[in-house]
């Protein structure tokens, strides 16, 4: 099977920007037996004449083979993926205003995922629920990781911060 998406040219999904990005609508699976001026659309990847196939099958859109097995352009494509022409990839939105692409094409928060993620036992009784703040990052760029532990069952959970080194309470 093949599987292409159609891709609408939209304003930044994420709102971060007013840059046009081609937006994942939908993702569709052809038969690799449908034929096209190329062989059948099993014999290739990324097969111009398949997407061509299926501008005329869904009479219009622009549409991008994509990897079920993620063999090329990076990732399968879902359903508001962003499709990056210059790099030929599918990429996931923009989770926050201040993460950025690393060098694989991931996005990456301005600080590191903090190291310490439970209480270091070797059967740990709880762990940090940790999580990205945005807002926290804005205001003061050492913080954005923040977490709650799993086991504080207290109506309002302390909250930590971490420092870079360490979970330090709020």
């Amino acid at each position: 099977m093949a599987h292409f998406a159609e891709l609408k040219q939209k304003q930044d999904p994420t709102g971060f920007t007013n840059d046009q990005h081609w937006v994942v609508e939908r993702v569709v699976v052809v038969g690799n037996d449908i034929s096209t001026a190329d062989g059948p659309l099993g014999d290739n990847d990324m097969h111009a004449d398949g997407e061509a196939w299926c501008q005329n099958f869904f009479k219009g859109g622009t549409w991008k083979q994509t990897s079920y097995n993620n063999n090329f352009r990076k990732q399968y494509a879902g359903p508001g993926m962003v499709y990056d022409s210059a790099k030929d990839k599918f990429l996931h939105t923009q989770p926050y205003a201040s993460w950025s692409l690393d060098a694989s094409d991931d996005w990456q928060a301005p600080i590191t995922y903090p190291s310490v993620t439970d209480d270091g036992q070797e059967t740990p009784e709880w762990h940090y629920l940790i999580s990205w703040n945005e807002t926290k990052y804005q205001a003061d760029n050492t913080k954005g990781w923040e977490a709650t532990k799993s086991n504080d069952t207290s109506e309002t959970p302390t909250k930590y911060d971490w420092n870079g080194t360490a979970w330090v309470s709020e």
